[in-house]
């Protein structure tokens, strides 16, 4: 079905699966770092080193899970049906994470490396198809974009759950004891990640059936890495990742200590910048009906690095107000280009295979995942760094300096990877009427016409 538009129904089932994803993404964006130095009990020292260690199992596994994808299909499809049988385990995995047993700290050492390597397995069994699903939803690039503003808009939802409602519920379910109280949030939050991956399965279907390909691992691979487009996103996946985690793990921090607060303070603090990525994702949308996504995707970028210098030198320590509206800016500004990203990969897919004649869609999908969880780790790695550096101790009053160095972990330092990422931006030249040729006349372009033929049904 060709062009196929998309009931809202869909859409909102698509939505679902990004926001079950997002249980984990934000737990571990928001608050797994102040999790396990400050609930937990990790050093930031080997908090680090699980982080990064970890790391090398996903150059096996996601690659891996991408090959699977491309090979395998049932009667469901070729990506739906992980939802349905895997649903459940990823929804115990994430509430095994924010356990915290009552053990010596070796043992509980051990138990966050199994549990932390449990999720990230689960994470990638899931994500890689859900990720890959757009695909074979539908080729129309505004369905695709459409679809991918009703996924980040239920990903942003996850996110303020994660951000407001766990730190509340976890202060009062715990009733003084917030290990209990973080796991018995985590525990509902797995949950319900659980029940909408279920309900993805059920509202959506695979209508594009791209021929399945059997070329050995390797020819893929050289395939893909002739997509100069696609290398591009790469470096603009771990790039922008880094940055965004590192803000995103210390605003805990910042709140705590810099503003000076409880969970409740926290809770806020994180609460405003989801507000903010949630209006972003209406006012993206809005903006790239009129003018053009990747034009749009450098510049804000840009902006994101001015903001965070300016927020650096304004606010004070204990400046609650300025803090607050500094946060709510940069965060509003950072994503909107989130859904431009998305539909970029699957048009820079359909490049690769208009370049090469051959279609690498879930190790491409494999390798953006990859890519994202790299920089998820690097960043947890460095925030776990810096906060040793600066001195920090969990739950006491912080110096000067460790505030200070809080202060940049927050503005400077993710704003410097954020301009990165928007230059590299500047590198990417499928626009919008780019792609519209693309797809139309690609031999003006010196490209091909997609020679397995995509089918539809």
């Amino acid at each position: 079905m060709k062009n196929a538009r998309l009931s809202v129904l869909e859409k909102v089932g698509f939505g679902s699966g990004d926001m079950a994803v997002n249980v984990v993404i934000s737990s571990m964006f928001l608050i797994i770092t102040y999790f396990y130095t400050d609930i937990f009990g990790l050093k930031p020292s080997h908090m680090a080193t699980l982080f990064l260690s970890v790391r090398l199992i996903d150059a096996v596994t996601d690659p891996l899970m991408g090959l699977i994808t491309d090979r395998v299909t049932t009667r469901w499809g070729r990506y739906r049906h992980y939802f349905l049988f895997l649903a459940i385990p990823f929804g115990i995995s994430v509430y095994l994470t924010f356990l915290t047993p009552n053990w010596d700290y070796n043992a509980k050492l051990l138990w966050a490396y199994s549990t932390y390597i449990l999720v990230t397995l689960m994470f990638t069994a899931v994500t890689i198809p859900y990720i890959s699903l757009i695909g074979v939803l539908t080729d129309s690039p505004q369905e695709r974009l459409s679809a991918n503003g009703y996924r980040l808009f239920f990903a942003k939802i996850a996110a303020f759950l994660v951000s407001i409602v766990v730190p509340i519920l976890a202060k009062q379910w715990g009733a003084g004891d917030l290990a209990f109280g973080y796991s018995a949030a985590m525990g509902l939050m797995g949950a319900m990640g659980a029940i909408l991956f279920l309900f993805c399965f059920f509202t959506t279907t695979e209508r594009i059936h791209h021929k399945v390909e059997k070329t050995p691992f390797f020819h893929q691979l050289g395939h893909l890495f002739r997509n100069d487009q696609w290398v591009i996103l790469c470096g603009v996946c771990v790039i922008g990742t880094i940055g965004y985690v590192i803000r995103g793990s210390v605003a805990a921090f910042y709140a705590k200590y810099y503003i000076g607060g409880d969970e409740i303070m926290i809770s806020r603090f994180l609460g405003t910048g989801v507000a903010a990525a949630i209006l972003a994702m209406v006012a993206s949308t809005w903006i790239t009906k009129r003018f053009c996504k990747i034009v749009m995707f450098r510049w804000t970028q840009v902006a994101v690095a001015l903001l965070s210098i300016g927020m650096f030198l304004v606010v004070k320590p204990g400046d609650t107000t300025s803090a607050f509206v500094f946060y709510f800016l940069i965060c509003f500004v950072v994503d909107l280009h989130a859904p431009v990203f998305w539909s970029a990969i699957a048009e820079a897919i359909d490049y690769g295979e208009r370049k090469t004649q051959l279609r690498v869609s879930g190790l491409a999908w494999g390798g953006i995942s990859f890519c994202q969880k790299s920089g998820m780790a690097l960043a947890g790695a460095i925030v776990a760094w810096l906060l040793d550096g600066y001195g920090y101790v969990a739950n006491v009053d912080q110096s000067a300096e460790t505030l200070k160095g809080i202060a940049l972990m927050l503005t400077i330092i993710p704003g410097a990877f954020h301009f990165i990422m928007g230059a590299l931006m500047f590198g990417y030249r499928i626009t919008d009427s780019y792609y519209r040729t693309l797809i139309d006349s690609p031999a003006e372009l010196g490209l091909h016409a997609p020679s397995n033929g995509a089918r539809e049904d």
